[in-house]
């Protein structure tokens, strides 16, 4: 059986979680946080989550997890057949990823950790996005999930992303960068499918866990 390690506030965890509880592939959970302990390091070298155990060893980075997920469990596929309209897709999660969560990642620490960002990287952040977004935007469907008509792997990563990425820039430039986009009816069609609320209700309790461990 397939175990899941790191904590449900994480987004990366969540897309490799919603894959598993979409695809009904039993797992496991086991709650690690990112301390980069020589246990998590031997799993994950840069000491991040998620990462899996499998009966052939572990694995880390969400996208090399949904890709062996979905190639290792065929039966209820969240990805097409089509080579062309497969690649599609990881299109779509890379810019998701790479032109929007990546950059706005960078207003994480003041936006929700009580940090500070210079403005310098504010301006950097929104020169990014204000270029990545009409890009992403040309590539997305909404049709009602975002690479067309079928729920796939790329909503598993849209749907846990874009909301830190409104958040994140409506707190630091005092408005939500994705506006445009449906990506607010979008999340909220997400959230009506049973495995997403699951995975909503257990970030929720998550969130509480973290609030406590530093008291």
């Amino acid at each position: 059986m397939i175990k899941l390690c790191g904590f449900a506030v994480s987004n990366y965890y969540n897309k490799v979680k919603l894959a598993l509880l979409e695809k009904g592939i039993p797992f496991e959970e086991q709650l690690v946080w990112t301390d980069r302990s020589p246990t998590l390091l031997a799993h994950s070298p840069l000491g991040k989550v998620p990462y899996i155990e499998t009966e052939h060893g572990s694995l880390c980075e969400s996208q090399a997890i949904i890709d062996y997920i979905e190639h290792r469990f065929p039966e209820h596929s969240l990805m097409p057949v089509d080579p062309y309209a497969a690649a599609k897709l990881r299109e779509l999660i890379t810019f998701i990823e790479l032109h929007l969560e990546l950059p706005a990642r960078e207003l994480y620490a003041e936006a929700f950790f009580g940090g500070k960002v210079s403005d310098e990287v504010k301006a950097k952040v929104e020169k990014q996005l204000g270029r990545s977004i009409p890009a992403f935007a040309s590539l997305a469907k909404f049709d009602p999930f975002v690479g067309g008509k079928e729920f796939t792997l790329a909503d598993c990563a849209a749907v846990v992303h874009f909301p830190l990425v409104s958040m994140a820039t409506k707190i630091i430039y005092g408005r939500d960068f994705l506006a445009e986009l449906p990506t607010r009816e979008y999340v909220k069609h997400i959230s009506e499918r049973p495995a997403m609320q699951k995975v909503n209700a257990d970030r929720k309790a998550n969130q509480e866990l973290m609030a406590t461990r530093g008291k």
